[in-house]
């Protein structure tokens, strides 16, 4: 039985979440996706020992270079996200610094934005540099910084929007205008909107990268991440980066990602729903000096957030006055939601992050505005809560009893 191919047929995403890249085994008709743990698959006398001759259609020959349920994931993850392929990785940052050093050699320039995933930041700061990148940290939701910031050698627009951990936004459509017309080309890390809320493709960008970690996995059992566009972009990216790097995901995490996509769309709804709920409650409480929820009127940009998210996602953000002190208080006081690092899990988690520790380690923010935007959504030290699955009204209890 012929895998079916999804993508064009107008299928509602929850409908892409359950059946893309699947079908039935042509053996034993088990209608739930196999995992296949085999290194290895037995192949014809004349396969080639090198990937150099490899083609997306060719058959196994060893799991780095393509494993049938990771191809599966693949093809799921690429019509909820409207790409024509994939390339799936061991995990988010995997993907990112694939895509980072396959699109960027020695010489090249590329614009990163200033607040991002910690480590893609740290790489940033360090890492790429040393490789005789030229990078610049911009407050990519400023287009006009963004603008400002291109030069000759500009390979690449890196942005993460809603950013982890501010919740600021970028225009997308905006920012791929500005890449395309210095002739770079536009990533954006969209872990925190999914394809639920923002599907960045259709708005221009060229790359799409997730942490299938977060949402898009779901439960928090399973570390990958993923890369989507273009089929002529990827596939030198996965022969030619992906497969010498190494940074295969497991078929296994593969498979477990691939039944958390099973309720991706209902999920996203409720963590949506619960996220409304509990936002409008932390704005409300008096220990609460500072919210932001993209869903939320009070947040800068949420013309932009509803022009840009069908689904403003599960993700808050609050300051308290004493927020070290508040943190301590959580961390010995919640009973339902766990004070743990991390994101878009079925259940709630809650981390304080410390402007000071940040500001020294992760983003090193270059300028006066950097910083005042920065201060203006994260004060002194910023808690991102990840609203669960749990029922809001529960959330909320537990909140309050632990804030006092």
């Amino acid at each position: 039985m012929k895998q079916r191919k999804l993508r064009a047929t107008g299928l509602g995403d929850q409908t892409l979440a359950i059946h893309a890249g699947e079908f039935p085994d042509p053996v034993t008709g088990a209608s739930a996706p196999n995992l296949v743990m085999s290194t290895t698959f037995v192949v014809e006398a004349d396969t080639g020992f090198s990937v150099e001759g490899l083609s997306e259609n060719d058959p196994f020959v060893y799991t780095r270079w393509g494993n049938p349920t990771i191809r599966q994931l693949e093809e799921k993850l690429s019509a909820l996200e409207g790409s024509e392929t994939a390339v799936a990785f061991a995990s988010g940052m995997a993907a990112a610094t694939a895509l980072l050093l396959h699109t960027l050699k020695a010489g090249d320039h590329a614009v990163v934005s200033d607040v991002t995933y910690a480590a893609v930041s740290e790489a940033a700061n360090e890492l790429l540099p040393g490789l005789g990148l030229q990078i610049s940290k911009v407050d990519t939701s400023d287009l006009n910084a963004l603008r400002e910031a291109l030069r000759p050698n500009t390979r690449l627009v890196y942005i993460e929007t809603p950013c982890n951990p501010l919740l600021r936004l970028t225009d997308i459509a905006a920012a791929a205008c500005i890449a395309h017309n210095a002739n770079a080309l536009l990533a954006v890390d969209s872990t925190f909107a999914t394809p639920a809320g923002t599907k960045p493709l259709a708005l221009g960008a060229d790359f799409v990268i997730h942490s299938l970690t977060k949402y898009l996995g779901g439960h928090g059992d399973s570390l990958g991440g993923v890369v989507l566009g273009r089929t002529a972009d990827l596939v030198p990216l996965r022969k030619k980066t992906s497969i010498r790097l190494g940074g295969t995901l497991s078929p296994f995490n593969a498979w477990l990602i691939l039944r958390g996509l099973a309720t991706f769309s209902l999920r996203m709804k409720a963590h949506e729903e619960n996220a409304l709920k509990v936002a409008a409650f932390l704005e409300s409480h008096p220990k609460v000096v500072k919210l932001i929820y993209p869903g939320l009127p009070s947040h800068p940009q949420h013309e932009l957030a509803r022009r840009q998210m069908k689904n403003f996602s599960g993700m808050v953000t609050f300051q308290t006055e004493q927020g070290k002190e508040t943190a301590v208080a959580l961390a010995d006081k919640l009973r339902i939601i766990h004070y743990a690092v991390s994101l878009g899990h079925h259940r709630s988690l809650v981390f304080y992050l410390n402007s000071e520790d940040l500001l020294k380690t992760s983003f090193r923010l270059d300028t006066p505005k950097q910083l005042e935007s920065w201060k203006a959504f994260a004060g002194e030290g910023i808690f991102r809560l990840s609203v669960g699955l749990e029922n809001a009204e529960d959330i909320i209890a537990d909140l309050e009893q632990a804030l006092g």
